[in-house]
């Protein structure tokens, strides 16, 4: 069985002890947290929310709070003498799926 949940502003396929990389959720390490906005459950009898499925939630567990990798932003004017150098580093929050509820 498997879930289409969303977070962040975003939507994540997610099954039974995957482990997701989600925008950045309040909590540390070792926490349980639940997802309530289920868009879709798959797998024998798939169920299809209108947006959300009535019921449903997925549960996980806070396994790391970290930031990605750098993105370097570089902005550049030709003949101007103008640059500009920065870094970035989104935060995220690592879960591992434990329960999916229909």
């Amino acid at each position: 069985m498997y879930a289409v949940i969303r977070t962040g502003g975003k939507q994540y396929r997610v099954a039974e002890g995957t482990v997701v990389r989600v925008e950045k959720l309040v909590g540390s390490a070792g926490e349980k947290i639940t997802f309530n906005e289920v868009l879709f459950l798959g797998g024998d009898a798939p169920k299809l929310g209108r947006p959300l499925v009535d019921g449903a939630s997925v549960g996980g567990e806070i396994m790391a709070q970290d930031r990605g990798k750098k993105v370097v932003v570089f902005k550049f004017r030709r003949r101007k003498n103008y640059r500009r150098k920065a870094g970035h580093r989104q935060p995220y929050t690592q879960v591992k799926i434990t329960t999916i509820t229909a």
